[in-house]
């Protein structure tokens, strides 16, 4: 008995003392605030692409009166073209489920775009992303083209890799040739994922500041210790539309 309780004693002790492994992806505001924002994808047949697009554009109204359009864009490079790429943000899940029923209830909408654009798209996709608690949502200061870089990460979460994908982020942003406008983790979908959405004045601006960065002995060494924990990463240039709130 006497020998039960030490090693008892012993383990409660060490539990006491675990060391707790914190990552700024997984603290902060991400617990009070329910806020998340959602990814959609729309593959689009490439003789529809524009048809769908003025189409949306005509009752863009009736679909942001249900909830917040963050941006909507096309897809210039990277992977399958015809795409349209677009950013939804709801105050929480139940808010999402309330908009969702509303807009099977709203007439107006299902009649003039849904039903009548069914038509026009190959496949959709959707993943939910929050928002990570050092990043906020920035607005570009003008006009420009946007970057999706897509990160898949090894397993293990933030509190694994969290704090080195933050410095390979910062020590880009330090140098000013793009602007970050946000950094979402994906909460749905494919997990450990990160998104990195930039904005550049244009491609060409962004070619030079890129070609700057590589040199920058500062993204080397942030960059470098960052791919220990990488899996693959993809990139898409997007163009805003002109019904986008962010251009």
């Amino acid at each position: 008995m006497l020998v039960l309780r030490s090693r008892l004693t012993r383990a409660l002790a060490a539990q006491a003392w675990t060391p707790q492994v914190y990552s700024s992806f997984a603290t902060g505001p991400r617990q009070s605030d329910g806020t998340f924002y959602e990814f959609r994808t729309y593959s689009l047949k490439p003789s529809k692409m524009n048809q769908f697009l003025e189409n949306f554009k005509k009752n863009v109204h009736l679909r942001t009166a249900h909830s917040e359009l963050v941006g909507y864009w096309s897809v210039e490079f990277g992977g399958r073209v015809n795409k349209a790429f677009h950013i939804w943000k709801y105050d929480n899940f139940a808010h999402r489920i309330e908009v969702r029923k509303a807009l099977a209830k709203d007439k107006e909408w299902q009649e003039q775009f849904l039903i009548p654009n069914l038509a026009l798209m190959d496949k959709q996709e959707s993943e939910i992303t929050y928002l990570v608690p050092w990043c906020k949502l920035e607005k570009p200061p003008k006009e420009g083209v946007y970057e999706l870089v897509t990160f898949q990460m090894k397993p293990g979460g933030p509190a694994v890799w969290g704090d080195t994908f933050k410095k390979a982020i910062n020590a880009h942003v330090i140098l000013g040739y793009s602007k970050l406008v946000g950094v979402f983790h994906t909460e749905y979908g494919a997990l450990n994922r990160v998104h990195v959405l930039w904005w550049n004045e244009s491609a060409d601006s962004r070619a030079a500041g890129r070609h700057k960065a590589h040199e920058d002995p500062r993204v080397v060494v942030a960059v470098r210790e960052c791919v220990n924990y990488l899996v693959s990463q993809q990139n898409m240039l997007l163009i805003p539309t002109s019904f986008s709130p962010l251009k």
